[in-house]
Protein backbone atom coordinates (compact mmCIF):
# COMPACT_ATOMS: atom_id res chain seq x y z
CA UNK A 1 0.00 0.00 0.00
CA UNK A 2 2.78 2.46 0.89
CA UNK A 3 4.61 1.29 -2.21
CA UNK A 4 1.79 2.53 -4.45
CA UNK A 5 1.68 5.90 -2.66
CA UNK A 6 5.40 6.48 -3.10
CA UNK A 7 5.17 5.34 -6.73
CA UNK A 8 2.40 7.83 -7.49
CA UNK A 9 4.21 10.62 -5.62
CA UNK A 10 7.41 10.00 -7.55
CA UNK A 11 5.50 9.86 -10.85
CA UNK A 12 3.66 13.10 -10.05
CA UNK A 13 6.92 14.88 -9.18
CA UNK A 14 8.51 13.64 -12.39
CA UNK A 15 5.57 14.96 -14.42
CA UNK A 16 5.80 18.35 -12.70
CA UNK A 17 9.55 18.47 -13.37
CA UNK A 18 9.01 17.50 -17.00
CA UNK A 19 6.60 20.41 -17.45
CA UNK A 20 8.93 22.85 -15.68
CA UNK A 21 11.96 21.76 -17.69
CA UNK A 22 9.93 22.06 -20.90
CA UNK A 23 9.06 25.65 -19.97
CA UNK A 24 12.76 26.30 -19.29
CA UNK A 25 13.70 24.93 -22.73
CA UNK A 26 11.05 27.11 -24.42
CA UNK A 27 12.10 30.30 -22.66
CA UNK A 28 15.83 29.65 -23.07
CA UNK A 29 15.52 28.84 -26.76
CA UNK A 30 13.48 32.03 -27.24
CA UNK A 31 16.22 34.03 -25.52
CA UNK A 32 18.97 32.42 -27.61
CA UNK A 33 17.00 33.09 -30.80
CA UNK A 34 16.36 36.68 -29.77
CA UNK A 35 20.04 37.12 -28.96
CA UNK A 36 21.13 35.71 -32.32
CA UNK A 37 18.72 37.92 -34.27
CA UNK A 38 19.73 41.11 -32.44
CA UNK A 39 23.45 40.42 -32.07
CA UNK A 40 24.41 41.18 -35.67
CA UNK A 41 23.20 44.76 -35.54
CA UNK A 42 23.91 45.65 -31.93
CA UNK A 43 27.26 43.92 -31.38
CA UNK A 44 28.87 45.64 -34.37
CA UNK A 45 29.54 48.75 -32.26
CA UNK A 46 31.15 46.84 -29.38
CA UNK A 47 34.86 46.66 -28.68
CA UNK A 48 36.89 43.53 -29.38
CA UNK A 49 36.47 41.38 -26.24
CA UNK A 50 32.68 41.57 -26.51
CA UNK A 51 32.75 40.66 -30.21
CA UNK A 52 34.42 37.31 -29.47
CA UNK A 53 31.28 35.80 -27.90
CA UNK A 54 29.07 34.82 -30.85
CA UNK A 55 25.78 35.66 -29.16
CA UNK A 56 25.35 39.13 -27.75
CA UNK A 57 22.30 39.43 -25.50
CA UNK A 58 20.77 42.89 -25.86
CA UNK A 59 18.85 42.37 -22.62
CA UNK A 60 19.90 41.46 -19.12
CA UNK A 61 23.35 41.93 -17.62
CA UNK A 62 26.80 40.35 -17.82
CA UNK A 63 25.61 36.99 -16.41
CA UNK A 64 22.81 36.63 -18.96
CA UNK A 65 24.78 34.85 -21.66
CA UNK A 66 26.08 32.17 -19.33
CA UNK A 67 22.70 31.75 -17.65
CA UNK A 68 20.75 31.39 -20.90
CA UNK A 69 23.12 28.84 -22.47
CA UNK A 70 23.35 26.81 -19.25
CA UNK A 71 19.59 26.89 -18.68
CA UNK A 72 19.01 25.60 -22.21
CA UNK A 73 21.38 22.73 -21.52
CA UNK A 74 19.80 22.04 -18.12
CA UNK A 75 16.32 22.07 -19.64
CA UNK A 76 17.21 19.39 -22.18
CA UNK A 77 19.00 17.25 -19.58
CA UNK A 78 16.11 17.68 -17.14
CA UNK A 79 13.48 16.72 -19.69
CA UNK A 80 15.46 13.60 -20.61
CA UNK A 81 15.95 12.65 -16.97
CA UNK A 82 12.27 13.16 -16.18
CA UNK A 83 11.13 11.03 -19.12
CA UNK A 84 13.56 8.23 -18.33
CA UNK A 85 12.71 8.51 -14.64
CA UNK A 86 9.03 8.01 -15.43
CA UNK A 87 9.84 4.82 -17.33
CA UNK A 88 12.03 3.61 -14.47
CA UNK A 89 9.36 4.38 -11.87
CA UNK A 90 6.79 2.50 -13.92
CA UNK A 91 9.08 -0.56 -13.91
CA UNK A 92 9.48 -0.27 -10.11
CA UNK A 93 12.44 -2.55 -9.54
CA UNK A 94 15.43 -1.88 -7.32
CA UNK A 95 17.85 -1.45 -10.23
CA UNK A 96 15.57 0.87 -12.18
CA UNK A 97 14.82 3.02 -9.13
CA UNK A 98 18.52 3.38 -8.33
CA UNK A 99 19.16 4.35 -11.96
CA UNK A 100 16.41 6.97 -11.75
CA UNK A 101 17.75 8.26 -8.43
CA UNK A 102 21.31 8.64 -9.68
CA UNK A 103 20.31 10.43 -12.90
CA UNK A 104 17.94 12.62 -10.91
CA UNK A 105 20.77 13.52 -8.53
CA UNK A 106 23.06 14.46 -11.42
CA UNK A 107 20.34 16.64 -12.92
CA UNK A 108 19.75 18.27 -9.56
CA UNK A 109 23.45 19.12 -9.28
CA UNK A 110 23.42 20.75 -12.73
CA UNK A 111 20.20 22.56 -11.87
CA UNK A 112 21.86 23.99 -8.76
CA UNK A 113 24.61 25.39 -10.96
CA UNK A 114 22.03 27.15 -13.14
CA UNK A 115 20.17 28.30 -10.03
CA UNK A 116 23.38 29.90 -8.78
CA UNK A 117 23.68 31.85 -12.03
CA UNK A 118 20.01 32.83 -11.72
CA UNK A 119 20.67 34.18 -8.21
CA UNK A 120 23.72 36.06 -9.50
CA UNK A 121 21.63 37.56 -12.27
CA UNK A 122 18.97 38.63 -9.77
CA UNK A 123 21.70 40.17 -7.62
CA UNK A 124 23.12 42.16 -10.56
CA UNK A 125 19.65 43.34 -11.62
CA UNK A 126 18.52 45.09 -14.81
CA UNK A 127 16.63 42.21 -16.43
CA UNK A 128 13.29 42.18 -18.23
CA UNK A 129 10.22 40.20 -17.21
CA UNK A 130 10.85 37.19 -19.49
CA UNK A 131 14.28 36.68 -18.02
CA UNK A 132 12.97 37.20 -14.50
CA UNK A 133 10.37 34.47 -15.12
CA UNK A 134 13.10 32.09 -16.29
CA UNK A 135 15.12 32.83 -13.17
CA UNK A 136 12.15 32.15 -10.89
CA UNK A 137 11.27 28.90 -12.67
CA UNK A 138 14.90 27.77 -12.40
CA UNK A 139 14.83 28.38 -8.64
CA UNK A 140 11.51 26.52 -8.29
CA UNK A 141 12.68 23.55 -10.37
CA UNK A 142 15.81 23.18 -8.23
CA UNK A 143 13.55 22.64 -5.21
CA UNK A 144 11.18 20.25 -6.96
CA UNK A 145 14.12 18.29 -8.38
CA UNK A 146 15.52 17.91 -4.85
CA UNK A 147 12.18 16.59 -3.56
CA UNK A 148 11.87 14.28 -6.58
CA UNK A 149 15.39 12.92 -6.04
CA UNK A 150 14.62 12.28 -2.38
CA UNK A 151 11.32 10.55 -3.16
CA UNK A 152 12.88 8.25 -5.75
CA UNK A 153 15.83 7.43 -3.51
CA UNK A 154 13.56 6.72 -0.52
CA UNK A 155 11.42 4.44 -2.68
CA UNK A 156 14.51 2.59 -3.88
CA UNK A 157 15.71 2.12 -0.31
CA UNK A 158 12.28 0.85 0.74
CA UNK A 159 12.09 -1.65 -2.11
CA UNK A 160 15.68 -2.81 -1.47
CA UNK A 161 15.07 -3.34 2.25
CA UNK A 162 11.88 -5.31 1.50
CA UNK A 163 13.79 -7.48 -0.97
CA UNK A 164 16.57 -8.07 1.58
CA UNK A 165 14.02 -9.10 4.24
CA UNK A 166 12.36 -11.52 1.84
CA UNK A 167 15.75 -12.95 0.86
CA UNK A 168 16.88 -13.59 4.41
CA UNK A 169 13.50 -14.93 5.49
CA UNK A 170 12.84 -12.23 8.10
CA UNK A 171 9.45 -10.68 7.51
Amino acid sequence: MASEASRSAAALLLIVNLILYFIIVLMSSWAVNHGIEKSHEQASVLRLPAKIFPIYFPFGNMATGFFIILSLLIGVVGMTTSLLGMFNVMEWSVASLYAAASSSFATWALTLLAMGLACKEIHLGHVDSNLRTLEVIMIIVSGTQLVCTGAIHASAQNIASNARRMFTGRV
